[in-house]
């Protein structure tokens, strides 16, 4: 396993991070304890999970994953091996079962912390991110921008209320997710001003189909040391080819709760299907093609991965042992130029 720094806080984390977001919903408590034993052993040292797991997001399994990781760390006793990213739900006016509609108000930020801290038996949170914005910003992706009213917490208050957990020890990074290049650059902006934390990353999507990150949050990463947690890096399980001529795998997410349709716009499903045969071209598996090409992105700090069993778990973390060559990154960017992010 290989270590990336995390931002400017003097972290190393994994370069694979282990995504939790299927405990308690599609993954049982011994079958997730499993995976995080399993990855202990791969020397992933890096967890993400949110206050609004498991996923789908529902009433009944809301805060679900928290608490397995929770039962997880008071079993092992292992808190210390672990650095432990969790987030906030970001305005969400439809979530009423969190906090009526969760926001990043003071008074909303206290009770989420303090929430996720109960349910992961844990006096502090390595990186506390928040999840998608307060304002109205359509963060999950588009293809055309749409302007929001005003009616949101301002990025100072917001650091404000965050630098209080910081200061009492609670919290020892922030980031954000689901974040754009002005959203970045504003925190950064009060942050160095007003002397308040700094973020340390950026948790969004990107994939092989999914590459808006490039066109304007890239350069901001790294010229800013704001990592990439990428997230959806094999586009929902699409990338492996499982769900190839409308197949519907047994237990597979689509199955279960169809909520695959970011990557099922205009041309998706189509350069989906390039990508997996690119991969068979190059004699590899499309899990190795894609998550490899994740990896070897400059701006990328760690690729995050969720796997609904163990034998997708082994197979995901030995695609980051694959060698990226010229001959791949050519056939890779060729592609790519012949229908460029086809699903935002």
């Amino acid at each position: 396993m290989k270590y990336s720094p995390l931002g400017r806080t003097g972290l190393q984390v994994s370069r694979v991070c282990l995504g939790t977001m299927m405990y308690g919903s599609q993954i049982s408590q011994a079958d997730a304890w499993a995976q995080m034993d399993y990855a202990l052993t791969r020397g992933i040292n890096f967890f993400d999970t949110a206050e609004a797991y498991a996923i789908p997001p529902r009433p009944e399994t809301q805060g679900a994953t928290e608490r397995i990781i929770g039962e997880w760390f008071k079993a092992r006793g292992n808190r210390k091996d672990i650095i432990l990213a969790t987030k906030t739900a970001g305005r969400a006016d439809f979530m009423t079962w969190i906090r009526n509609g969760p926001r990043h108000t003071r008074e909303h930020l206290d009770a989420a912390i303090q929430g996720s801290l109960d349910r992961l038996q844990t006096d502090y949170i390595d990186l506390y991110q928040l999840h998608w914005p307060d304002r109205r910003y359509a963060g999950f992706g588009f293809h055309h921008y749409t302007d929001y009213d005003a009616d949101y917490e301002s990025f100072h208050a917001i650091l404000e209320t965050l630098d209080r957990h910081v200061n009492a020890g609670r919290v020892r990074h922030i980031g954000v997710s689901n974040e754009s290049p002005y959203g970045v650059m504003k925190f950064l902006a009060e942050s160095e001003k007003h002397g308040l934390p700094r973020i340390a990353s950026i948790q969004n999507a990107y994939s092989l189909v999914s590459r808006a990150f490039d066109y304007g949050l890239a350069e901001v990463s790294l010229r800013e040391d704001v990592g990439l947690l990428a997230y959806s890096s094999l586009a929902q399980g699409y990338l492996t080819g499982k769900y190839r001529n409308g197949a519907l795998p047994e237990g597979a997410r689509k199955t279960l709760y169809q909520r695959l349709n970011r990557y099922e716009g205009p041309g998706g499903i189509e350069m989906i299907d390039k990508y997996v045969d690119l991969a068979a071209q190059l004699g590899l598996k499309p899990e190795q093609l894609a998550l490899k090409f994740v990896d070897q992105r400059p701006f990328v700090t760690s690729t995050i991965i969720g796997a609904s069993t163990m034998e997708q778990l082994i197979s995901d973390i030995d695609a980051f042992d694959l060698e990226w060559t010229p001959e791949i990154d050519k056939a890779v960017m060729a592609l790519h130029l012949s229908h460029p992010n086809p699903c935002p």
